[in-house]
């Protein structure tokens, strides 16, 4: 002691100050008029004393370290199985910054704390009040230490991250007890002389197995040691230690509140708070502490209150603690209450367990009041006796863990069993233990066992854990879940799964038989959406504009994910309004853009069939559309307006005002921006050509609306880009506008193939023609040309290179293109390999065009024969003209002559001769 005086105190001189500081800390909490009970988290011997306690007390205010504003959901714990945590949830905050949004904090309770037997006792005993009286959960958030420092990451002994891990999210976590030492150096310290690895394991060897059998006394003078030791040896942290003191200062100020409002005797009270909080040195602290501390006003968050799932994992991962610590600990739990005989409290009707019978127990008569016996000292001299029973319990993990890893792919046998047994023996003696614990037994398990591979998914350490209690996950109760959860599994009763367990349930929707299973695949679409990846998963049928469902399978996991559907519920009251909350969200976010925004109408239409919701989202993208100033988004509004258009047509008797006022200033807005884009590097080629995809494809709508071709015409005449992929997509444009040619274009590209400074710079003329098949597609036929030319005349150094690129813009951009370039080359390139040889492209055995019109007439006989309809089409668009006589050699239509086939075919068809 004296060494470590020396190391951590900065002097020998100052052991005598720690020590008569412990006694005088120790001394001040067990004169406490009001009875200091200290407790660590998740303690064995923390929740064995605590019953015990209770019945020998039988307390009538029971005052819990617990969040204030939790105390309303402690009556639904008897419908949850435990470990579950209570939460407080706020997705909109105030006074907070927004990067924190959404708070949220729990509570984590398992059967083998000592916070869960007070409120079992409490809630299930007549007569007797419980009392929350940490800070709510707003002033957690008020003194959180993100405002002054960053989170401390997870240290080396924390489990690793998996589905468990993270039931809890990113919530902020309070617990009864925050037992560990603050002084990194002390810490291992401890962990190097008590010849362990970690804090879990130390704290099982010395407190744990130690305390399990002793009275209250000395289970309250340890605690309240141990307490004050971490306490006095505490790093000083600034606001850590403001904040630990003004935690004890606000509960002594709500608890002396209490008292005088109720005018309850301090002597008839309990209270449960950690042992670290038991011994504090703050004026506020007993009942006749200072009144000093005022406590903040909370701010105007809105907070909402639920239970969630909880596992063993997930507290684990939270606290810090140990992978299969705290299933360890209820193992410990279930032992400590065979040995001992006490009677846990159990609240009535909890989900797995008998009824406690708390409120038919006889209240025994409390004794006077009698001064604290000193037996710590001859609790801390006795020798550790060596249980008997213990040499079988060893036996059998040594045999379960063999038939386990059997189980799990291990060649084990009788001889590893011996092994483990004598190894965990073997390892006890080295560190110095009287008997094995669960980690020594763990470690020879791996040395034994494991050897140096592991042939499943699961290594021996956890098949350890699983074999001590595994990972034990808890599950809320249908009554105790928030009305958007309970109106789910209302809903999707039809389907006939118990969709509230855990693990996956397949489900067969046959909607052609059963109509009512639509209204079942209406909710699964959109707890798809809204939920986590895996919570519900389509596994046949899809939703698409415009098309019902028929025949559907899923592959649902909702008690897997109970967490994110209680967490919803926090949202709002039913699916349809959560959805649209967030499509409303994700809208008018500040930096949504018109795609995003039309994504949202989508999915309205898609998931809520709400034409009301569509038209405004659809008003507000015109908007979003008209304030943006590039052509980033262009390719994905030109596939979300197209899908929306062919939705609005086929469905609807007219087209929705907000599509056409999106279409005439989508036309407007996109030739201002073309003759930028073509110039501009930061726009790609895949920008443009979703700018003129818009443009030609919208065009006939725009005009029918009012719209100008002029504008189009003028955007083409002003854009002159320099990039080569560009300005094969304005050759595409000028074909589709009649300003070029397609000779006129093929004359150009053989131009380009016979230049040599050029022909390296060809492949990207080509990709600008692939691009272009997306706003022009009539040029299918002339890309395959342009294609074929280049892979037949261009050199491999030039060819080669560029073929990655082709293929890349293929699959990247035109996943819509591929099919047309495809089925058109499909078409012209010969069917069988044979044939190759004697194939000539069409391209190049082009025919001299033959003029059908007969020499030396003006016009076609068989209109001269038949004025009328002409004569009848001239009056209505007020022609006047006069007719010229046919030449004498025009006896009929020149054409038929000269292709007599398709006139036969014809006659064959009509007389069938």
């Amino acid at each position: 002691m004296q060494e470590a005086a020396t190391a951590f105190a900065g002097g020998p001189d100052a052991l005598e100050d720690i020590l008569l500081g412990l006694v005088a800390d120790v001394d001040r909490a067990v004169r406490e008029p009001l009875e200091v009970f200290p407790v660590c988290h998740h303690s064995p011997a923390s929740a064995v004393a605590m019953a015990r306690r209770l019945r020998e007390k039988q307390p009538k205010v029971v005052y819990l370290e617990l969040c204030e504003d939790m105390a309303p959901l402690l009556t639904e714990l008897r419908n949850c199985r435990l470990p579950v945590a209570v939460q407080a949830f706020a997705t909109e905050t105030d006074q907070f910054p927004a990067e924190w949004a959404p708070l949220s904090v729990v509570a984590p309770i398992t059967e083998a704390s000592a916070e869960y037997q007070a409120i079992a006792y409490a809630l299930d005993t007549p007569g007797v009040e419980l009392v929350l009286v940490d800070r709510s959960s707003d002033h957690v958030f008020q003194w959180d230490a993100r405002a002054h420092a960053p989170a401390p990451e997870a240290g080396p002994d924390a489990p690793p991250e998996d589905e468990e891990a993270a039931l809890h999210g990113d919530a902020v976590g309070v617990e009864i007890g925050d037992l560990r030492p603050r002084f990194a150096e002390l810490e291992e310290h401890l962990l190097r002389h008590g010849k362990v690895r970690h804090w879990s394991e130390w704290w099982h060897q010395y407190v744990e197995l130690p305390l399990g059998d002793s009275d209250h006394d000395t289970y309250r003078q340890v605690m309240l040691l141990i307490g004050s030791l971490f306490r006095r040896l505490a790093p000083g942290d600034p606001h850590r230690v403001r904040v630990d003191e003004d935690r004890e200062r606000y509960m002594w100020t709500r608890m002396r509140e209490h008292l005088a409002a109720t005018g309850t005797e301090p002597e008839d009270c309990l209270y449960v708070c950690g042992a670290f909080h038991a011994v504090s040195r703050v004026e506020e602290f007993g009942v006749r502490g200072s009144d000093t501390f005022e406590i903040g006003p909370r701010s105007a968050t809105r907070w909402l209150h639920g239970l969630i799932p909880s596992s063993h994992t997930a507290i684990e991962a939270q606290f810090g603690l140990a992978g299969g610590s705290v299933s360890i600990a209820a193992t410990q739990w279930a032992k400590n209450l065979k040995r001992t005989r006490v009677k846990p409290y159990v609240l009535e009707g909890q989900s797995g367990r008998r009824s406690s019978k708390a409120r038919k127990a006889v209240a025994a008569a409390p004794g006077p009041a009698v001064p604290p016996s000193d037996k710590l000292t001859d609790f801390l001299a006795q020798p550790p006796a060596l249980d008997r029973l213990d040499e079988a319990e060893l036996l059998g993990w040594s045999v379960e863990i063999v038939r386990a890893a059997r189980r799990n792919g291990y060649l084990a046998s009788t001889a590893d069993a011996i092994a483990v047994f004598e190894t965990s023996i073997l390892l006890a003696g080295l560190r110095d233990r009287a008997k094995p614990t669960p980690y020594d037994f763990q470690d020879a398990a791996v040395t034994c066992i494991e050897k140096d591979t592991v042939p499943g998914r699961r290594d021996v350490r956890r098949i350890v854990e699983i074999m001590m209690g595994g990972d034990r996950v808890g599950q809320v109760g249908y009554d105790a879940l928030p009305p958007l959860a309970r109106d789910v599994h209302d809903r999707l009763a039809p389907l006939g799964l118990k969709l509230q367990q855990r693990g996956v349930r397949r489900a067969l929707l046959d909607i052609a038989s059963r109509p009512e299973l639509e209204a079942c695949s209406d909710v699964l679409w959109m707890l798809r959406y809204l939920m986590p990846q895996g919570a519900a998963r389509a596994i046949m049928g899809e939703r698409k504009l415009g098309e019902r469902p028929i025949q559907e399978s899923w592959d649902l996991s909702l008690g897997t994910h109970q967490r994110a559907l209680i967490e919803l519920g926090y949202e709002g009251v039913s699916i349809e309004q959560v959805l649209e909350q967030r499509l409303r969200r994700s809208a008018y976010a500040p930096q949504a853009t018109a795609a995003t925004v039309l994504a949202a109408v989508e999915d309205a239409t898609l998931y809520l069939r709400s034409r009301r919701l569509a038209d405004e989202l659809g008003n507000h993208a015109l908007q979003v559309l008209s304030a943006e100033r590039n052509v980033d988004g262009a390719p994905e509004v030109l596939r979300r307006v197209r899908r929306l258009l062919a939705y609005y047509r086929t469905s609807e008797p007219v087209l929705p005002p907000w599509i056409e006022a999106f279409t005439k200033a989508g036309y407007a807005h996109y030739c201002t921006l073309l003759p930028t884009a073509f110039t501009d590097d930061d726009a790609a080629v895949r920008h443009v050509s979703a700018m003129l995809g818009f443009l030609f494809g919208m065009e006939s709508l725009a005009l029918s609306l009012g719209c100008d071709r002029t504008q189009l015409e003028l955007a083409v005449a002003q854009s002159h880009p320099r990039d080569p992929a560009k300005t094969a997509l304005l050759w595409a444009a000028q074909v589709h506008l009649g300003r070029l040619t397609r000779a006129e274009l093929r004359a150009t590209c053989d131009g380009l193939l016979g230049n040599p400074l050029v022909v390296p710079a060809y492949p990207q003329y080509l990709s600008g023609l692939v691009h272009a098949l997306e706003p022009v597609p009539g040029l299918t036929d002339f890309v395959v040309e342009a294609v074929s030319n280049a892979f037949g005349r261009l050199p491999d150094p030039v060819l080669l290179p560029w073929l990655p690129t082709l293929i890349s813009t293929l699959r990247k951009d035109g996943s819509a293109l591929a099919p047309l370039l495809i089925r058109e080359a499909g078409r012209i390139f010969p069917g069988r390999l044979t044939a190759l040889d004697a194939w000539v492209p069409p391209w190049l055995d082009r025919a001299e065009p033959v003029d059908p019109r007969p020499a030396g007439t003006g016009g076609l006989a068989l209109l001269a024969a038949h004025p009328a309809a002409c004569d009848a089409v001239a009056g209505l668009l007020g022609c006047e003209g006069t007719w010229e006589t046919a030449g004498p050699g025009a006896s009929g239509a020149v054409l038929a002559a000269l292709h007599p086939d398709t006139a036969a075919a014809l006659e064959v068809l009509l007389t069938g001769v």
